[in-house]
């Protein structure tokens, strides 16, 4: 299927009403240029053949939508980019990625489902993607959870801040919702958010620290609904370290765990 039949067939919302919603951005009313609607779909095209000749069905992708190169990360945001087994006789179904979405710089957050285009038509910051292939192991134990959304729900939680901190379950940023979910789908016993977390930390994950000083802090808390920082230890937030889920620190934890393979760039 063409990335222009994804887009019209496949954004469809979990739960609650349909409503703008960015990764950790503010909404722009401003439509689309023709330009940046054409790269998004090419980057849509590219990244659907690229995920075809890997033979997986559930993969971990991420696009560039924010700069963080001051604080030397790549990408901003991720999702899981899932596709059923065809059924016989029937074509390969399309790719769908499911992902936490903020509600346009609230502090509120939901889940969806989205087809590649709809999921780069988000005016990134690069037109780049990446992705890691994950585990057999891993790849049978999420699809059909990524298809329950009975399930989904267990690991959510609508509070949101851009920078929420990764052992805490006051809030929930969008990449700290996947790693939780990932968690909860390899082990039985993390059920819940702090059982996931538990999980993580006994299995060697290490969230990114940004050093933000308290003029940014204050700034930032201040102005922008969807940043908050007093889910982070005192010790931690006063001497400018504000740990947080990133998914460059996600493609480094699930590489050195074995349970993915090495991130691959799509351009």
């Amino acid at each position: 299927m063409s990335p222009a039949p994804r887009i019209a067939a496949v954004a469809v919302l979990l739960w609650a009403a349909s409503t703008a919603a960015l990764a950790g951005r503010t909404c722009e009313e401003k439509p689309l240029s023709l330009r940046e609607l054409e790269q998004g779909l090419k980057l849509a095209e590219t990244t659907a053949k690229q995920l075809d000749a890997t033979g997986a069905q559930v993969l971990l992708l991420a696009r560039a939508g924010q700069d963080l190169s001051k604080h030397g990360l790549q990408w901003s945001h991720l999702g899981f980019a899932y596709r059923p087994a065809a059924t016989a006789g029937s074509p390969a179904p399309p790719w769908r990625v499911l992902h936490k979405l903020n509600q346009c710089g609230t502090d509120r957050a939901q889940l969806f489902r989205q087809g590649l285009g709809e999921f780069f038509l988000d005016r990134p910051h690069r037109y780049e993607a990446a992705y890691v292939v994950l585990s057999p192991e891993a790849q049978a134990k999420l699809l059909p959870l990524l298809q329950d959304n009975a399930r989904l729900p267990q690991w959510h939680s609508p509070a949101y801040s851009m920078v929420a901190y990764p052992w805490s379950q006051r809030y929930q940023q969008s990449n700290q919702w996947a790693l939780e979910t990932l968690a909860g789908a390899l082990e039985p016993s993390a059920s819940t958010r702090s059982r996931a977390q538990a999980w993580l930390q006994f299995k060697g994950y290490e969230p990114t620290t940004l050093h933000l000083g308290t003029f940014t802090r204050l700034g930032a808390r201040v102005t922008t609904a969807n940043v908050a920082f007093d889910d982070h230890p005192n010790a931690k937030r006063f001497s400018n370290r504000i740990d947080t889920v990133t998914v460059d620190s996600m493609f480094s934890w699930t590489q050195r765990s074995g349970l993915s393979g090495s991130p691959q760039v799509i351009r």
